[in-house]
Order: C-alpha cells, then structure tokens, then sequence
C-alpha cells in the first residue's frame, strides 16, 4: 500500500495521537502545516517544547504554573477560607471566566472512572484531606463535572471530609449545568448561577 513519505506519515500518527484527532483531521493539519511558512510551523514547535519544559504543577492547588504558586494561589485578595475542588485545570478556568468565585482551588486530576481505570489513589484527593488538616478552610465546594464519574467524585470526597474533626462546610455546586456535561463547556452565566445556587451536601 503506498504510504506517505516517512516525515509525513510520523507526523501524522503523532497528530492522531491527540484527543478528537481522527485519521482525516490529522492528515488536513499534516498537509496545512506543509503549507504554512516555516516561521509559523518553529513557532509551533517552540510552544510545545516549552509548555513541557517552564510548565509545572502548583505545590498547592496542582493547577498549571510558572514556579512554585500560581497567580491565584499568590493573591492575598483571595478568599482563603474557601476551597473549591475541581476536575481539571481547564475547569478551574472556566470558572475564573463566571467571575463570580473568589476563593482558592484544588485540581483533582480527573474524576473517578472503573471504566477507565481511576483510582482514588490516582486523583489528589490525599493531598485535598491533607491541606484541608494544615489550612482549616470554612467551605469546601465540589465542582466536579455533573456526570456519574463526577457525582460519585464529590460524594467519596464528602465522606472523607465531614469525617475529619472540625469539618468545614461541604457544598456542591448547584445544577445549574447541564447532567452530563463538562464544566469547560459551560458558559459564563450558568457557571455564575451554579456557583451562587451550590447547596450543603448532607448524608
């Protein structure tokens, strides 16, 4: 079978590689990037090196950084006593844009999946319990995605928390998205009302 010349078809298992990337849209990028001045395409490459190499993980909220803290993790202005418990980074800033939430995050990592193989080992809920014990928050609020993953997340992350001594309040936020959906995708109003609507998670 004829295949494309070696550069070509590497690039394009690469592009495959990369989430709702199929075969066609990975040959189309290939082909563009071929076209495209080849200032355009080192710049690419450059971006991606360097998102590996000056990107780290926030010692405290695990969002994505330059250094040790994260601008919201370093903002005095923050509310401290408020911890609000996300998926992924991406939800954190979906909730920044909502403008309405003003305290400090966590970043899970991910939601509980025995479909994928999840584990609560696999997520940062250790390091969640831990900095809840060291800072001693008011409110914890769960924003985890309204699935099933997301759901059942929240849910082992409150029997942990109102087990501790001194618990702060745990909330989740309201439904104001819609189930089953991913909070990345949520626009700015409905994120705002969920966050305002969130209600304590009882047994």
């Amino acid at each position: 079978m004829l295949r494309y010349a070696p550069p070509i078809q590497k690039l394009i298992e690469q592009l495959e590689k990369l989430p709702g990337i199929g075969p066609k849209s990975a040959q189309r990028l290939a082909f563009f990037l071929l076209r495209a001045p080849e200032e355009n395409v080192k710049a690419l490459g450059e971006a991606v090196l360097d998102l590996k190499e000056e990107i780290s993980l926030c010692r405290q909220c695990y969002n994505y950084c330059l250094g040790e803290l994260c601008p919201i993790c370093e903002d005095a202005r923050r509310d401290h006593a408020i911890i609000c418990v996300v998926e992924e980074a991406s939800d954190l800033m979906a909730l920044e844009r909502a403008g309405e939430y003003q305290g400090l995050y966590h970043v899970l990592g991910g939601a509980l999946s025995p479909v994928e193989s999840i584990k609560p080992s696999d997520l940062r809920i250790t390091e969640l319990i831990q900095r809840i014990k060291e800072t001693s928050p008011q409110e914890i609020i769960l924003a985890t995605s309204p699935t099933v993953e997301g759901d059942a997340t929240a849910e082992y992350i409150r029997q942990f928390i109102v087990a501790l001594p001194g618990a702060p309040q745990v909330s989740r936020i309201a439904l104001g998205l819609p189930v089953g959906g991913d909070l990345d995708y949520a626009d700015q109003v409905t994120l705002a009302r969920s966050l305002r609507g969130r209600t304590v998670m009882e047994d």
